[in-house]
C-alpha cells in the first residue's frame, strides 16, 4: 500500500524509481512512497569526529615525526549536489565504511602537509598547520559530499629527540638571558646601596651627639624610673611567687588524687581479672580435670569388678572341670577295678590257661620287636652248613625258632606247660585253644 515516509533532522530520504527521473532527496521531512515501482534509502547527516594518525613522517628537513590530529566531518545535506555526490558514493554503506574513507583522505593530505614543512613551523605555529590540512582536504572532501566542521592538531611527538632538543635550546637561551639580568641588576643595587649607605652614615654621624645627649638625660631618668620598678616588681614577683607555690601544691594534691582514683581502678580491674582467670581456670581445667578423675576412677572400677568377675569365673571353672574330672577318674578307676574283677575272676576259673592266652597276645609283640633289628640293617649275608636251608626261608625259620623257645622261658616264670594245658582243654571238649606248639629245631647260625 502506497504511504509516507518520514526521517529525522539528521538523516536524509533518497527516493527512486518511477516517476523520478533523478532520485528524489529529501533532508529531515517526509515523502510519499509507492510501493514495488519507487524505492527509499536513508543516509546519515550526523557529525563524525575522526582521529587522523600519521606517524613517522619525513618533514621537509627529512626529520621524522609523528602527528596526530583531530576532524569532525558530516555530509551535507543543506546542498544539493554535495548530497547527491555523497549518495552516489556512499548509499547503502554503513557509518563506519563512511568514516574509514574520509578518514583515508585526510590522513593522506595531513602527510603531504607535514612533508612541505620543517619541524619549527608544525610544532611552533600549529594553527597555520591545521589552517593548510583543513583548506586541502576540505577541497577533495567537498567532491564526496563531506563538509569538515573543524581540524586541531591534537600531539606531536617525535622518536628521535629532536622536539626535545629545541626546547633545551630555547631553555638554554632563556636562563641565560635571566642570569645576565640578574647579575646586572645586582650590580645596580649593590651601587645604590652604597650610595645610600654613605648618605646614611653622614646622617647619623651628625646625629649621633644630639643622640648620645638625649641617651645621657634619658638614662638617668631612666634610672630612677627603674629604681621605682624594680622595686614594684620584686614586691610583685614575690607574691607571683607565693601564688604559684600555692597553686602548685593544689595541682599536686589533684594529681595524686587522681593516682589514687586510677590506682583503685587499676585493683578492681586487676580483682575482675582474677575472678574471670579463676572462672576460665575453673570451666576449663579444673572441671574437665574432675570430670577425667570420675570417668578414670569409673574405669578403674570397671575394670577391677572385671578381673575379679573374671577371676570368679575361671576359679567355677576350675572347680567345676576339677569335679569333672574326679568324676570321670572315678568313674574310670571304678571301671578299671570292675573290668580287673573280672579278669581276676576269669584268670582264676581258667587258670594257667588264662596265663597261656596272655602270653600267646603277647607273642606278636615278642616277633616284631626280635625282627625290630633285622629291619634296620642295609644288607644281611647267609652262612649256611651243608645241605642247610639258604635265603628269606633261612631267616623266617631263624625267627620262628626264637619264639619257639619261649614257651620255655614262660613254663620257667609262671610252671604252665603251653602244651599240656592246650591238650587238657581240647580233652575237656572245650573252645580250641588259640596257643599254638611250637616244635624246637636245631638251630643254624645267622650272621649278619
Amino acid at each position: 500500500m502506497p504511504g509516507f515516509v518520514t526521517c529525522g533532522p539528521n538523516e536524509a530520504l533518497v527516493v527512486s524509481g518511477c516517476c523520478h527521473s533523478r532520485p528524489l532527496m529529501v533532508p529531515g521531512g517526509r515523502v510519499f512512497v509507492w510501493p514495488v515501482i519507487q524505492k527509499v534509502q536513508k543516509i546519515s547527516l550526523n557529525t563524525m569526529t575522526l582521529t587522523i594518525e600519521s606517524p613517522r613522517v619525513y618533514t621537509q628537513q627529512g626529520v621524522p615525526i609523528s602527528v596526530t590530529g583531530i576532524a569532525q566531518v558530516k555530509i551535507q545535506g543543506q546542498n544539493a549536489d554535495m548530497l547527491r555526490a555523497a549518495c552516489e558514493q556512499f548509499l547503502g554503506k554503513n557509518e563506519q565504511e563512511i568514516m574509514n574513507v574520509a578518514r583515508e583522505t585526510l590522513e593522506g593530505h595531513q602527510r603531504a602537509i607535514m612533508a612541505s614543512m620543517t619541524v619549527e613551523e608544525i610544532y611552533k605555529n600549529r594553527k597555520k598547520f591545521s589552517k593548510k590540512v583543513f583548506e586541502v582536504a576540505s577541497s577533495d572532501l567537498v567532491d564526496m559530499g563531506f563538509t569538515v566542521v573543524s581540524y586541531t592538531i591534537k600531539d606531536i611527538s617525535d622518536e628521535e629527540g629532536y622536539l626535545k632538543a629545541l626546547g633545551l635550546a630555547r631553555t638554554s637561551e632563556v636562563k641565560r638571558d635571566a642570569r645576565i639580568g640578574e647579575a646586572e641588576a645586582k650590580r645596580d643595587a649593590l651601587i645604590k646601596e652604597a650610595l645610600a649607605e654613605e648618605e646614611k652614615m653622614a646622617s647619623r654621624y651628625q646625629n649621633d651627639a644630639e643622640i648620645a645627649k638625649a641617651q645621657r638625660d634619658f638614662e638617668l631618668k631612666k634610672a630612677a624610673y627603674d629604681m621605682e620598678v624594680f622595686t614594684k616588681k620584686a614586691e610583685s614577683d614575690l607574691a607571683f611567687n607565693l601564688q604559684a607555690a600555692k597553686t602548685r601544691q593544689r595541682i599536686k594534691e589533684e594529681q595524686m588524687q587522681v593516682k589514687v582514683i586510677e590506682r583503685t581502678q587499676e585493683i578492681q580491674v586487676q580483682e575482675q581479672e582474677i575472678q574471670r582467670r579463676e572462672k576460665e581456670l575453673e570451666a576449663t581445667v579444673r572441671r574437665p580435670a574432675e570430670a577425667e578423675k570420675y570417668k578414670l576412677e569409673k574405669l578403674a572400677e570397671a575394670h577391677r569388678n572385671k578381673i575379679i568377675m573374671e577371676a570368679e569365673a575361671e576359679g567355677e571353672a576350675l572347680r567345676l572341670r576339677g569335679e569333672a574330672e574326679a568324676f570321670a577318674i572315678e568313674a574310670k578307676a571304678k571301671a578299671e577295678a570292675e573290668q580287673m574283677a573280672k579278669k581276676a575272676n576269669a584268670y582264676k576259673e581258667y587258670e594257667s590257661a588264662a596265663k597261656v592266652d596272655m602270653v600267646l597276645e603277647t607273642l606278636p609283640k615278642i616277633a616284631a620287636e626280635i625282627a625290630a633289628p633285622l629291619a634296620q640293617c642295609n644288607k644281611i649275608v647267609m652262612v649256611a652248613q651243608g645241605n642247610s636251608e639258604v635265603g628269606a626261608g633261612k631267616l623266617t625259620g631263624e625267627v620262628l625258632d626264637i619264639i619257639t623257645k619261649v614257651h620255655v622261658t614262660v613254663s620257667q616264670l609262671t610252671g604252665a606247660n603251653i602244651p599240656n594245658v592246650s591238650a587238657q582243654q581240647n580233652h575237656k571238649g572245650s573252645k580250641p585253644s588259640s596257643i599254638p606248639t611250637f616244635v624246637s629245631s636245631p638251630s643254624q647260625p645267622i650272621s649278619a
